[in-house]
């Protein structure tokens, strides 16, 4: 069930955590258990009936071992709670493993899950031989997955692809998914493209790499329109308003976004740079620089300057 009560009288919850609560993991690990429990782990690690050699059930220590290779740091079978080491007598604490380490198993179980039904019964051995639709499976898992995440306001969304992608800040999603770059400079659209793949990865690290080809790409587009860069931009600026008191607020954003990018770690790895340690402040910079440079490719260079 996706559609509650609550959703309908108060809209869905805001999808903005990046970080895995330990009440989302635990729902992610309650359904790994189901599948367990139903068989839907034996499309890749059977139990075979020892008459016949039909697959029953799924091998749990198989499925285990090659979950702990696969991705080193995540117990098995798999913690939802941990104790806690100043009042050993005390209720467990919930916790939740790294979210990328997460987001690896979400994936990975969307690779070795399958549906399972009853091919026929084994009454001697008193199970079931079984067989498996493995899309059935893994949309079923998709959506629950998915479900687990809505309810929890989880900023990720496990795709029919078996990726996982993250949700953009609703600010930014529409503008980013129809955004087609088109400036006759095949560098700038290739950073661009680049930076808006890059924003949409889950990995923090990589959200950041994002920030800083989209302030590479600011840099490039700065000098299309003249072989001295301060009066391309002011080109491009006057294209892009005519107004007296809007076309000088663009130019103290261009001027304070080109001192953002020189004086935080962004363009720069000097030591007096300053490192954008947040994920909220990494959204922010990289919503303020992307909504400038769309003005100026609507407004400015594609109308005004391009010859």
């Amino acid at each position: 069930m996706t559609d509650y009560f609550s959703d309908r009288e108060n809209g869905p919850v805001p999808r903005i955590d990046q970080v895995i609560s330990p009440v989302a993991w635990a729902g992610i690990v309650a359904l790994a258990q189901r599948y367990i429990a139903n068989g839907g782990f034996g499309f890749r690690f059977p139990v075979n009936c020892p008459d016949g050699a039909a697959p029953y059930g799924t091998d749990e220590k198989a499925l285990g071992d090659n979950v702990r290779a696969l991705m080193p740091g995540l117990e098995w079978p798999l913690q939802t709670t941990q104790t806690n080491t100043d009042f050993s007598f005390g209720s467990p604490i919930p916790m939740a493993p790294a979210t990328l380490l997460i987001l690896d198993f979400i994936e990975y179980v969307h690779a070795v899950v399958a549906k399972p039904f009853v091919v026929k019964r084994h009454d001697y051995h008193n199970h079931n031989h079984l067989g498996f639709n493995q899309s059935e499976g893994q949309f079923e898992f998709m959506v629950d997955v998915n479900s687990v995440f809505a309810r929890c306001g989880v900023a990720y969304e496990l795709q029919s692809n078996g990726r996982v992608v993250r949700l953009l800040p609703l600010i930014l999603r529409e503008t980013l998914s129809r955004a087609v770059f088109r400036t006759g400079d095949k560098i700038l659209d290739n950073g661009l493209e680049e930076s808006r793949a890059k924003f949409s990865s889950p990995d923090p690290i990589i959200r950041r790499e994002a920030l800083e080809r989209l302030w590479d790409a600011f840099e490039r587009l700065k000098s299309l329109a003249d072989a001295d860069k301060k009066r391309s931009i002011s080109m491009i600026l006057d294209a892009t308003a005519s107004e007296p008191a809007f076309r000088t607020m663009l130019d103290f954003e261009a001027k304070q976004l080109t001192d953002i990018g020189n004086n935080f770690l962004i363009r720069h790895y000097e030591k007096r740079q300053v490192p954008v340690i947040h994920t909220d402040h990494v959204d922010y910079l990289f919503h303020r620089l992307f909504a400038f440079i769309q003005l100026l490719l609507e407004r400015g260079w594609v109308n005004g300057v391009k010859p």
